[in-house]
């Protein structure tokens, strides 16, 4: 058996207890998948929550003898089930967390032009410019080299590679399926719906996120900013979270989702719908050629139809609702709320700088 097969596992809290004075029941496990299929286990007396699927995942992973784990997880405090009623919790969370990242990079953007009209009216800061020699002149001249969006794009890149590795760290795996898993019946659930959007447990996974977000990332600069691209990025990231959330919620899904495909289908679907008539290749099928307005439909109905039909190849509701949030913004959102953060930079100006500080 391949040594993937035999210790790639991560556990998802969703376990069940019997009452209030003793231990957790079992928990839900969910293996590295294994030819594009999600298998998961129990570990005690999670079966009666189990769907007839997964049953079947199960015995085939007893033919295989994958370990179960065992005690990974702490499970003492977990519920039963996934309630609705944290949904407006997780509502709320996602809506703040918006909301702060627009405000947040509306300020950013304040910041970055008040610096550089500075630095173009103080001659003084150019005169004394420390011009650095070595490794570091030579990383300072390949950043100036970088795009706005390639610059957003590098420290993306970098966040989810060292959380791919933390996942590689055994000592971090608690605190990772904690915090880096997004999973609505789990005790911590706000947090990782942004924190699961930089975590990858898979390297060709995050290989093809990553690439996907490269090749966009030019233009997302180019069209939103580096300020708004950021924005739209993290709102696309827990606005997917939020939908998966939902999802599982109706249709009572135990497991847990991660990866930073819902962020980009944000972005995605804000640059395609608005240049619709762009034309794009599948690299691997470079013959073939399609407009930009065709592949977003396209992705969308997919994702639609993974959703009806409860496929568990991927999140598809994390995507669907990425790319729902990404259109509404490329339509409503940059008109009514983007160009209208006057206001916000004019409390921005009076906190900064209050009557009578100078």
């Amino acid at each position: 058996m391949p040594k993937k097969d035999r210790t790639a596992a991560f556990a998802v809290e969703s376990a069940a207890t019997a009452n209030s004075n003793s231990m957790a029941a079992g928990t839900l496990l969910h293996l590295s998948c294994t030819g594009n299929k999600c298998l998961f286990a129990t570990a005690r007396y999670c079966k009666p929550q189990l769907q007839v699927s997964q049953y079947r995942q199960i015995r085939n992973l007893r033919r295989l003898k994958l370990p179960f784990l065992k005690s990974e997880i702490p499970v003492s405090n977990v519920k039963i089930g996934i309630g609705p009623s944290k949904l407006w919790m997780h509502l709320g969370f996602a809506t703040a967390f918006s909301g702060a990242s627009i405000v947040g990079a509306a300020i950013w953007e304040y910041e970055h032009i008040r610096q550089g009209t500075y630095k173009i009216l103080n001659h003084y800061n150019n005169q004394f410019r420390i011009n650095r020699t070595g490794w570091r002149g030579k990383v300072e001249k390949w950043w100036k080299t970088l795009s706005d969006g390639e610059k957003v794009f590098v420290p993306i890149l970098f966040l989810n590679t060292v959380v791919f590795l933390a996942w590689r760290v055994p000592a971090l795996q608690k605190t990772m399926v904690r915090y880096f898993s997004a999973n609505p019946g789990s005790s911590v659930s706000c947090w990782p719906m942004i924190f699961s959007a930089f975590s990858h447990h898979n390297i060709f996974h995050l290989a093809v996120n990553m690439y996907v977000l490269h090749n966009f990332s030019t233009l997302a600069g180019q069209f939103l900013g580096k300020e708004q691209f950021v924005a739209l990025y993290l709102s696309s990231g827990v606005i997917s979270s939020f939908a998966a959330y939902l999802y599982k919620t109706i249709y009572k899904i135990p497991f847990m989702s991660l990866g930073a495909s819902g962020a980009i289908m944000g972005i995605l679907g804000c640059l395609l719908s608005e240049y619709p008539d762009v034309k794009l290749r599948i690299v691997f099928l470079p013959m073939f050629e399609f407009t930009a307005g065709a592949g977003l439909t396209a992705l969308m109905l997919i994702d639609l139809t993974g959703c009806l039909l409860r496929w568990k190849y991927f999140d598809h509701a994390a995507h669907l609702g990425g790319a729902l949030f990404g259109i509404f913004w490329q339509v409503w959102g940059i008109k009514n709320i983007w160009q209208k953060r006057d206001s916000i930079l004019a409390w921005w100006r009076e906190f900064r700088e209050p009557p009578g500080s100078e």
